[in-house]
């Protein structure tokens, strides 16, 4: 019996391939929802009904370990708040491309992540029951 509520990130949820990320870019639709910018895309569902991508600009932070400790913290909060998001998505049976692009110039603590993913999940969740 499968779980759908367990906390993971899986490989299949990774947005990945250079045709999908470059018509998430060319083709997608995007909001900002402080500090993330946010870059969607309906498709056709393969695998996972939402793949992500999560971007920290090196044109932003010149260190390598800041961008990596922002992806980290990016990941983890999208990790644990992306059940209703998913489960609206299986529900309508659509699948989505998704970049999280940070846009602050500086790193917050993660509870700040945490409380402003909830806060995009809820976005895209409106986006996506309006379809």
């Amino acid at each position: 019996m499968e779980n759908n509520n367990r906390n993971t990130f899986r490989k299949a949820e990774h947005l990945c391939l250079k045709n999908d990320l470059d018509a998430l870019f060319a083709d997608g639709k995007s909001f900002v929802c402080f500090p993330f910018r946010i870059t969607y895309r309906f498709v056709e569902k393969d695998g996972a009904p939402a793949k992500i991508v999560v971007i920290a600009q090196k044109k932003r932070f010149k260190r390598a370990y800041q961008r990596v400790e922002l992806r980290r913290l990016m990941r983890e909060s999208y990790r644990v708040n992306k059940h209703p998001l998913v489960q609206t998505l299986m529900e309508k049976n659509l699948g989505m491309h998704i970049a999280f692009i940070y846009v602050d110039q500086k790193i917050e603590p993660y509870a700040f992540f945490d409380k402003k993913m909830k806060l995009a999940i809820t976005k895209l969740n409106a986006i996506v029951a309006e379809k």
